[in-house]
């Protein structure tokens, strides 16, 4: 516990997480899934274009991929299909009775100069009846992003809560090479992993990304002046800018929902606590003064309190200030030890690392109040962050002497691990839907 919560209160986590600077890939590994998950087919989409040719991507596989790693679905295998319908005409339903199919996806892809527009459709296979049906248009670079698309719209369909496959991550990796040097990396992912891009290489220690509110930049905190300063950056054109280089600590920066604000952790004065930055006037506005460590500050989605982590009580536990009253309240009683909170895009749950017997784990609990509820069995898991539809929770790991990313539902059912295949993985903050979603 001792050496978790150094890291948190001296920010300068040298131990971080690596990116290899270019070409690092994240692999699915589903560990637990639901049992009685939902049978599904989805087709391969036929493919109308020049003779001889191929899509730039199987968007069947995609979607397939993209439901099975949710843990909510149970997709059937190509080889099992009794035939491969395109449209609706073609659908023999008693064929997928038969392999107790209670969804089926068909669909296409056509080639029309050099985009590309995908049809599919999801049929209810024992009601014999459309679901839906969408024809979307794309390019040869969005394709993936269409296949996650659909994806989102048949999980939403048959879920009824939204989908978070058009989404994406931001992690810090680390790379540890045999002369001694350190390489560190953020890097942005779709979220199963694929088309992961550095945002930044440095030979200098990243840490502590936090997307804006419509997912088109990233704060994060550098060392590369040999002191935590925080920048913000665009994902897409690499602009960025220095916000915050005051004496001391800088960081822990954190969007407010409206995107004009930013909750971040200084110790200008000496200790550390939290502070607002007004991002147009860059004026400040300090909100805890304590003589303890307040760090880890995160917005309610409506914008009305901050929790963050203090060891005022002794520990570090988790603590709640309302804007209203200024007055912050202890919300973790349960263990010596609960820190980074993540809130829920509804606001009714918290996620948090809990510390029990040597042993940190993701747990959650309502923002209420009441019982947590453990999560994960690991021993050393931090930093997570909720998919923007709250049904998942991203977080960082430890696996055979590795740092990984992994994935839990909220309700510790369903189970998943991203891997890197060089380097450590730190750090990920899951986007909130964007434009592009």
């Amino acid at each position: 516990m001792k050496k978790l919560w150094a890291r948190v209160c001296a920010g300068a986590m040298l131990c971080l997480c690596v990116a290899s600077p270019a070409q690092a890939v994240l692999t699915i590994e589903i560990t637990q899934g639901v049992e009685g998950a939902l049978p599904v087919a989805v087709v391969p989409f036929e493919w109308q274009g020049e003779a001889g040719s191929q899509p730039p991507q199987d968007v069947a596989a995609i979607i397939t991929a993209d439901l099975q790693r949710s843990g909510r679905f149970a997709p059937l295998p190509v080889d099992d299909m009794l035939s491969h319908p395109h449209e609706g005409a073609q659908v023999n339903y008693r064929d997928w009775r038969l392999l107790n199919v209670d969804s089926l996806v068909v669909g296409r892809v056509i080639a029309s100069g050099d985009n590309y527009i995908v049809q599919f459709q999801l049929y209810d296979v024992f009601r014999a009846a459309s679901l839906i049906g969408y024809s979307i248009r794309s390019t040869a670079s969005g394709l993936r992003l269409t296949a996650h698309q659909i994806s989102d719209l048949i999980y939403e369909t048959l879920m009824g809560e939204p989908g978070a496959f058009a989404t994406r991550i931001a992690y810090v990796t680390e790379i540890r090479h045999a002369d001694g040097s350190r390489h560190y990396s953020l890097q942005v992912a779709d979220a199963d992993g694929y088309n992961p891009q550095p945002v930044l290489n440095s030979t200098h220690p990243l840490m502590s990304p936090s997307w804006s509110p419509d997912g088109k930049r990233l704060a994060y905190v550098s060392f590369e002046s040999k002191k935590p300063a925080i920048y913000i950056q665009e994902v897409d054109s690499g602009r960025r800018e220095l916000v915050s280089s005051y004496p001391g600590l800088n960081g822990a920066p954190v969007w407010s929902p409206d995107g004009k604000r930013m909750a971040l952790v200084l110790s200008r004065r000496g200790n550390a606590d939290i502070y607002i930055l007004d991002l147009e006037r860059r004026n400040l506005q300090q909100i805890t003064e304590n003589y303890a460590i307040d760090t880890e500050p995160v917005w309610y989605p409506d914008g009305s309190a901050l929790i963050f982590t203090s060891d005022r009580g002794g520990t570090p536990q988790l603590y709640r200030v309302y804007f209203a009253d200024g007055r912050a309240t202890r919300l973790t009683f349960e263990g010596k030890y609960n820190s980074r909170a993540s809130i829920s895009p509804d606001g009714k749950r918290i996620a948090m690392v809990h510390g029990d017997q040597g042993k940190f784990r993701i747990a959650v609990m309502d923002t209420d109040g009441g019982a947590l509820q453990v999560l994960t069995d690991s021993s050393l898991d931090e930093s997570p962050s909720f998919a923007p539809n709250g049904s998942m929770i991203i977080y960082a790991t430890e696996a055979k002497g590795k740092g990984v990313l992994s994935a839990v539902s909220v309700d510790g059912r369903v189970k998943q691990r991203l891997a890197l295949q060089t380097g450590d993985a730190r750090e990920p903050a899951w986007s909130p839907y964007t434009g592009k979603q």
